[in-house]
């Protein structure tokens, strides 16, 4: 994620019609686009559906700037630092675009919603402004802006889900892959912009899933991820046809029915809320080896005094015992979180309840950020954001301290086991070595031995060492 303090533990990184696969010759289009992605996976599985779009459109992508007739860049406003850096890029797009007679320069995503005035009249640093929902008008703005209109649509959408256009990977690695399957929240944390960014809750096509989940395992990817800003709450039911009524779809439903696609697919997910999990995740996780055993549960803050500020809707009591239900019916599980320093009227006692709930969680690893007042959001309008801001850095440096501990406490532990590795290509620091995921989402990094294996290959590999960030091991 762009702008959260992290214990880098991954530095190796990174309804409706039929899903219908899209096929493209990358020699074909006469024209190019550039896109850059901010924030959290969600944008960037937007911008391979924007993707596809402008392909339909007569538009390939580039990662040259020089040679684009079209810059995006999807934005993420969850941050006051992630605005600051969408807004130097937007300057020195412009630059670009005095010497590039014809190019048009967009902003998409969160920030377009917004702060799409601002934008489009007081800076004049872009031409067009398109919204999470409104991806489908691009082409109809791209025309208009051509024209020397300003286009804009950021208009949220009750049933938008994308679901029959079939996302064009940007710098894919040909083994993992997003897939988006609902947007949109309901739930209303204080601290956040999503659902006045995003809009309502609304779930995917189950089908349409399927499909592109099925299709990515025949193109030869080997792990997907489904995303959602709150996935546990995925539920969806088809269309009535006669006197049949269908089942709703749950999201262990759903969890299971791509698991089924093959044993050699491996399946991820992304993001649950504490509230929502349920032993039936849980037990369908257990029941399937390629379902990895890692979950991503946000606490935000360890005391209930500042979760019920927060309109987390639940209490630390209660996220406690979540965490044991997790390790009770997934022994070994990888647990991550969010977390969140300085939010309003945090006292120092508040701040010693994070840090015990991280100590009782034992996370392999965090994202970690002070609070940052969003404009629009409930706890700009109800609370004073009162605590220094030398204080939440110290506090926030005290969480990451921390976390840096328990990660490489967690990755000790782990020394003298065996894990089931998927490769995703050469590591970063050397290309004698392959690296790779274990199911609970650790980063393995261990010597080639020309042993004839590739990426995408799954492989045993036994932990002989370790950093802070990543496992080091051999092949048995």
């Amino acid at each position: 994620m762009l702008d959260f303090v992290t214990d880098k533990t991954h530095d190796e990184d990174r309804q409706g019609e039929a899903f219908a696969p899209f096929q493209a010759d990358p020699n074909q289009f006469g024209k190019r686009f550039y896109i850059e992605s901010y924030g959290c996976q969600m944008n960037f599985a937007d911008s391979e559906i924007v993707a596809s779009i402008l392909h339909q459109q007569g538009f390939g992508a580039t990662r040259n700037l020089e040679e684009a007739d079209l810059i995006f860049i999807n934005t993420c406003s969850i941050r006051e630092k992630a605005e600051q850096t969408v807004r130097k890029r937007l300057t020195e797009f412009r630059k670009l675009k005095e010497r590039k007679k014809g190019m048009l320069v967009g902003v998409l995503g969160c920030m377009a919603e917004r702060l799409k005035a601002k934008f489009l009249e007081e800076e004049k640093l872009v031409d067009i402004v398109v919204g999470p929902d409104a991806y489908r008008s691009l082409p109809a703005l791209v025309e208009e802006a051509s024209g020397g209109q300003k286009a804009v649509n950021v208009l949220l959408s009750r049933d938008e889900t994308y679901a029959d256009i079939s996302p064009v990977r940007l710098d894919s690695n040909g083994v993992s892959a997003f897939v988006s399957i609902m947007r949109g929240c309901n739930n209303m944390c204080s601290f956040c912009v999503v659902p006045f960014t995003r809009g309502r809750e609304r779930s995917r096509d189950a089908a349409s899933i399927i499909a592109e989940c099925r299709d990515l395992f025949e193109k030869g990817y080997k792990e997907v991820t489904l995303l959602g800003q709150n996935v546990d709450s995925y539920y969806y039911t088809a269309a009535t046809t006669g006197d049949e009524v269908p089942a709703p779809i749950t999201f262990a439903n759903l969890l299971e029915q791509v698991a089924l696609i093959s044993p050699l697919l491996r399946v991820r997910f992304s993001t649950s809320h504490p509230k929502d999990i349920t032993d039936e995740v849980l037990h369908t996780i257990a029941r399937y080896e390629n379902i990895c055993n890692y979950i991503h549960l946000p606490v935000q803050s360890g005391s209930s005094r500042i979760l019920q500020m927060m309109n987390r809707t639940y209490t630390r009591e209660w996220y406690l015992a979540k965490v044991d239900r997790i390790r009770e019916i997934l022994p070994g599980c990888g647990i991550s979180s969010d977390l969140i320093a300085g939010f309003c009227t945090e006292e120092e006692k508040d701040h010693q309840e994070t840090l015990s709930i991280m100590e009782y969680s034992r996370y392999d690893m965090s994202y970690m950020f002070f609070y940052s007042e969003r404009p629009g959001t409930l706890a700009q309008k109800r609370y004073a954001d009162d605590v220094p801001e030398e204080v939440k850095k110290k506090r926030l440096a005290e969480i990451v301290a921390l976390q840096n501990r328990l990660s490489l406490e967690s990755n000790l532990r782990d020394i003298g086991k065996t894990f089931t590795v998927l490769i995703e290509g050469n590591s970063k620091k050397s290309e004698q070595d392959w690296m790779g995921r274990s199911s609970e989402n650790k980063v393995i990094v261990f010597p080639k031995n020309d042993n004839n294996l590739q990426k995408g290959d799954y492989v045993k590999v036994k932990v002989t060492d370790c950093t802070q960030a990543t496992l080091l091991g051999k092949i048995i």
